[in-house]
């Protein structure tokens, strides 16, 4: 990037400003999968996290004892997971262009 700065700078006579990003270490660089066969959710560092599908997520939200509380944490997983793939699409459209 830094080498078509400097050369659209060159052909065009016109200044450009190159800012450089301090990437964070856990800043998630690929979501592979799907809520029904699980995510996998990779870091810049290098690591990875594998959580439970949406179904295993599910049937963990059935052990609240209130009934509010079971539909906090199926509305909480059923986001989630629906963020994530929405994540998944984004990132994979960003690396394409």
């Amino acid at each position: 990037m830094t080498a078509v700065a400097a050369a659209l700078a060159l052909l065009t006579g016109v200044g450009v400003a190159v800012a450089t990003v301090d990437t964070d270490p856990k800043t998630i660089v690929k979501v592979e999968g799907d809520a029904g066969n699980g995510f996998g959710i990779h870091y810049y560092d290098g690591s990875s996290i594998y959580p439970p599908t949406d179904s295993e997520a599910r049937a963990e939200c059935g052990e609240y004892d209130t009934f509010g509380a079971r539909v906090r944490c199926r509305t909480e997983v059923r986001t989630w997971y629906r963020d994530l793939a929405d994540l998944q699409r984004s990132l994979e459209w960003a690396q394409g262009q």
